[in-house]
């Protein structure tokens, strides 16, 4: 598996993997409806933003994640990123490359921490998998999600400073 930015050749083959994933409303907090304009909005970041895809030997997407800045002005300094995995491509270590290499984007580009906002607490892979890579919990919303199985459940907030040891 390699990673590379992502490119307008690339949308038609990551286009089903964010429906799939948004559809299936389970993990993000993105419209279960979404259509291809939005999503295309959403996840396609702009410098100094990046959007990156996991290939497969075959030169298949199994993944992709969007990083930038986490806010704007005085908050500029912390970044965060979002990731996708193939359903599958699951537990063959996708997300934990993707999640690598944006914590060395943000590295390399001079960010202090990385903040993720909105975890599925009963994502139990991705919060094990970025508490594997640094992060902790800083806090939970209580009920911010309406997880089609599991009713209202919290988002975490997930923190790490960039610099940490890994």
């Amino acid at each position: 598996m390699s990673i590379r930015r992502a490119d307008g050749s690339d949308w038609p083959e990551l286009w089903p993997i964010i429906r799939e994933i948004a559809a299936a409303g389970e993990t993000f907090p993105y419209d279960r409806d979404l259509n291809e304009q939005q999503a295309r909005e959403l996840w396609i970041e702009t410098p100094p933003g990046r959007t990156v895809v996991a290939v497969d030997q075959g030169q298949r997407i199994v993944g992709s994640a969007k990083m930038g800045r986490n806010r704007g002005g005085p908050g500029s300094h912390v970044a965060t990123a979002s990731f996708m995995v193939a359903e599958h491509a699951r537990g063959r270590g996708v997300g934990r490359a993707l999640g690598q290499y944006a914590l060395s984007w943000a590295r390399e580009e001079g960010f202090l921490a990385m903040q993720f906002n909105a975890v599925v607490e009963v994502n139990s892979a991705a919060v094990r998998l970025w508490k594997d890579l640094g992060f902790s919990v800083v806090g939970t919303v209580p009920e911010a999600f309406d997880h089609p199985t599991d009713g209202l459940v919290g988002l975490h907030v997930m923190h790490r400073y960039v610099n940490a040891a890994d």
